[in-house]
């Protein structure tokens, strides 16, 4: 069964209740060595990504500039400022991959989802990356939807593999699981 990201994203939640949340988060942490990365892991857990209001209340609560904790964001890959959808699509595009295939494997999933690579589809359930390398290069090229591998992936076959998610997503909504 393919499950969405876990997050907090799309469930109703004031904006008080997150921010009272992420305070907790804070006070947790923050006399914990090298806490940065963990807060902001939590942080974009409970929100969904992390917004510019919520960087700037992490870098007083730490004593931090702002430019440092967007460093870090910046920095790693994980991190999003942006919403993401509930399946994050990561294409491959490290050697191996990009030499088996993979630019156009990315291009049929931009094709077929109607993103680029950045961006999230207006019903919020897909967003495209590039990663890249995810150590499978014997099995390129590879896609990761979530946490699931894709291997060996075909452009032509895109719409199979997007087509399962939605698949999966609509089987939600019938059964009254999908929040919206």
């Amino acid at each position: 069964m393919v499950e969405p990201i876990a997050c907090n994203c799309c469930t109703e939640q004031s904006e008080d209740d997150l921010m009272l949340q992420l305070d907790e988060i804070i006070e947790t942490h923050k006399e914990k060595p090298d806490c940065l990365i963990p807060i902001l892991q939590i942080t974009q857990k409970l929100f969904g990504y992390l917004p510019d209001k919520v960087i700037r209340k992490i870098a007083r609560s730490l004593d931090k500039s702002y430019s440092e904790v967007a460093g870090v964001i910046g920095f790693y890959s994980f991190f999003s400022t942006v919403p993401r959808g509930k399946y994050l699509v990561r294409v491959c595009l490290g050697t191996a991959c990009y030499v088996r295939g993979g630019k156009e494997v990315l291009a049929s999933l931009e094709k077929n989802l109607g993103i680029e690579v950045g961006q999230t589809t207006e019903d919020r359930q897909f967003s495209l990356e590039v990663g890249r390398c995810f150590g499978a290069c014997g099995l390129a090229p590879v896609i990761m939807v979530n946490d699931d591998v894709h291997q060996r992936v075909k452009a032509a076959k895109i719409n199979q593999i997007i087509d399962r998610y939605r698949s999966a997503e609509e089987a939600s909504d019938e059964k009254g699981g999908a929040t919206k």
